[in-house]
């Protein structure tokens, strides 16, 4: 368990001290942070919060999570690391067709395809 948190979808009235308020009542708040688009400035619906401690964020998920923050129900839970996160869609195993797609062994006529012997003309890749 970390210390810092995800905090969804929230209201786009939110701002960083709102949610330094709602979050202070579980223990001391390291930063909060509410994410701004860049472009238009306004608020990205999320954030993040960091708690002085693991059990002061444990403590706040289980009080926050579900609960209206300036109108809305706010999702709370422990912020994953961005390295975690496969890029772009189909991430990790290669996309489609490549080394694990849908069809099994390596898309259209690569030894295994869905007609047995190797997709469309294949005999083995």
């Amino acid at each position: 368990m970390g210390n810092k948190l995800y905090v969804g979808n929230l209201a786009y009235s939110v701002r960083d001290e709102s949610l330094q308020q709602a979050f202070g009542q579980f223990g001391t708040v390291s930063s909060a942070k509410v994410m701004m688009d860049r472009e238009t400035g306004r608020s990205k619906g999320f954030g993040f919060v960091e708690m002085a401690s693991d059990a002061e964020a444990q403590a706040a998920i289980n009080g926050m999570n579900g609960q209206p923050l300036e109108g809305r129900a706010i999702v709370v839970n422990e912020a994953r690391p961005r390295e975690e996160r496969p890029g772009g869609f189909g991430g990790g195993g290669g996309g489609y067709g490549g080394g694990g797609g849908r069809s099994g062994g390596g898309g259209y006529g690569g030894g295994g395809g869905r007609s047995g012997g190797g997709g469309y003309g294949g005999g083995g890749g």
